[in-house]
């Protein structure tokens, strides 16, 4: 499985695969801005595209 993330600071889009199917406490460091971010925390801020 492999997920399309929009950064939240620079709105770069970049892919990313879990090792798991638990995405709920994962992070993910922003390529482009070196920025951190969560990937998933509920539906209303999901960086999910």
């Amino acid at each position: 499985m492999i997920l399309t993330l929009k950064c939240p600071k620079c709105h770069n889009t970049m892919k990313y695969a879990p090792r798991d199917k638990n995405i709920t406490k994962k992070t993910k460091r922003c390529v482009y801005c070196g920025t951190s971010f969560k990937v998933h925390t509920n539906p209303k801020k999901s960086r999910i595209l």
